[in-house]
């Protein structure tokens, strides 16, 4: 499956390794360049999805490189820069970037800022299918039904997010820190107890419905979707 890229243009070789790393935990794809030059060689090349530039680089600025990439694309770009003054992010929106990250950053933030950046230029991390189906069990985001052994089973709209994020990426262990911040978003402020409350209701569901998977605890970690046998292909 094709994976988003994301384009990484700084001169500072530990910004881009970090970034790099979470990137590929998000399951991104990576493309790192140190100048402007290089970025814009780069985005002929290799057409990312989405751009994180810095400002201050050698060659050609993040300005210029902006400015380039504007004549030519509508690719999303969420500037990098240590400055913050009212004046260089309005200037960033008027050469067309999408969003603006002053350094230092959490790099939290910025996979949050991505991915609100792409929801809004419509595209998905990993072009999953909207309907994920096990033995048993039919999750159907278009229309956020719940299917167990083919009968609907009345679920909250969080409660169906959640079991959709976990089983369309089957046997991966999230944290409860990393299920609140990718089911219910960067803007919530909750505790975990919000994820256990939620993984509760969801077991009242599912629990002996099948033997080919389960919603599993992984103590001291957080939860997965365990599935012991194949997939089903229905679609």
């Amino acid at each position: 499956m094709t994976r988003t890229k994301i384009m990484v243009v700084d001169d500072d070789s530990n910004i881009c390794e970090l970034l790099r790393l979470y990137l590929e935990k998000e399951e991104y794809e990576p493309i790192l360049a140190s100048d402007g030059e290089k970025a814009l060689a780069l985005f002929d090349a290799q057409k990312p999805d989405l751009i994180l530039l810095d400002v201050m680089m050698p060659r050609l600025d993040g300005w210029q490189v902006c400015r380039e990439i504007r004549k030519k694309s509508t690719c999303p770009v969420i500037m990098l820069t240590a400055k913050g003054e009212v004046f260089d992010k309005v200037l960033g929106f008027e050469l067309g970037a999408d969003d603006y990250v002053v350094k230092p950053f959490e790099a939290k933030e910025v996979m949050a800022r991505i991915r609100a950046v792409l929801r809004r230029a419509g595209i998905r991390q990993e072009q999953k299918p909207k309907k994920v189906a096990y033995d048993n069990l039919v999750i159907n985001m278009e229309n956020y039904e719940l299917r167990v052994k083919g009968v609907p089973v009345d679920t909250p709209p969080k409660e169906m997010e959640l079991i959709y994020h976990l089983a369309s990426n089957p046997n991966r262990v999230y944290t409860r820190d990393q299920l609140l911040d990718e089911v219910w978003g960067f803007e919530y402020y909750g505790d975990s107890r919000t994820v256990d409350v939620h993984v509760k209701r969801l077991r009242e569901k599912l629990d002996g419905v099948s033997d080919q998977w389960t919603l599993k605890t992984v103590w001291g970690v957080g939860y997965k979707f365990e599935v012991r046998q194949p997939q089903d292909q229905e679609t």
